[in-house]
């Protein structure tokens, strides 16, 4: 890991999803958790303090050690009780079938292999378990997509990898997930980094996950 990606980027990050125009799409997600509640790139820990009363236990999993101490005092000055592990969503350090919810919000964009992570995800999730989700990714304007296409190559090494031209909803159907509810709209901002998918997917209960 480069000087820049530990030192400088968590700060970065932590600063960047702090913007108050997110702030509904956390709430939306977030209180819609039950039982026991896997948060994928649980990054500086600004969704902590959201969860509600139907909330077992939180594991809050991230790849950044510097962005889980922040998250380790958030989580203390909220009252939030939560097990922040140090992982990748490729690999979850949980058995199968072993959380009812999972939380997902703008994480998918700079996972390396996001088909693995969301099938590691449905290995982890019980049953008929849930993944609630906000990503922003590709725009359905050929104008807005052609510049995400360009932008990407070059902001992905800025932003911890972040692609600005990743089709959250096809890639979490890829995984097996099927899509109960799902709302796109642009965000205030530019169009190239705002366009937000949010929604619930659900694991078919009928299908078993290695």
């Amino acid at each position: 890991m480069s000087f820049y990606d530990r030192w400088i980027l968590p700060p970065l990050l932590d600063l960047a999803m702090r913007q108050r125009q997110l702030g509904k799409y956390r709430r939306e997600a977030v209180s819609r958790a039950r039982g026991r509640v896997l948060e994928i790139g649980v990054g500086s820990g600004l969704n902590l303090p959201l969860y509600g009363g139907d909330v077992e236990a939180i594991i809050g999993l991230d790849p950044s050690e510097r962005l889980l101490a922040m998250a380790r005092r958030r989580a203390v000055k909220a009252g939030a009780l939560v097990d922040l592990v140090l992982g990748s969503a490729t690999d979850i350090p949980l058995a199968k079938a072993s959380v009812d919810t999972v939380v997902m919000t703008w994480t998918l964009c700079s996972i390396s292999d996001p088909l693995a992570a969301l099938r590691e995800i449905r290995r982890v999730l019980k049953p008929g378990g849930v993944l609630l989700f906000v990503e922003h990714g590709l725009s359905p304007e050929p104008a807005v997509e052609r510049w995400q296409h360009r932008l990407t190559p070059m902001w992905r090494h800025i932003s911890g990898g972040c692609h600005l031209d990743r089709k959250a909803d096809d890639l979490i159907r890829a995984a097996g997930f099927e899509i109960a509810e799902l709302r796109t709209e642009y965000a205030d901002g530019p169009r190239v980094l705002t366009y937000m998918y949010e929604g619930r997917a659900e694991s078919p209960a009928s299908v078993e996950i290695a």
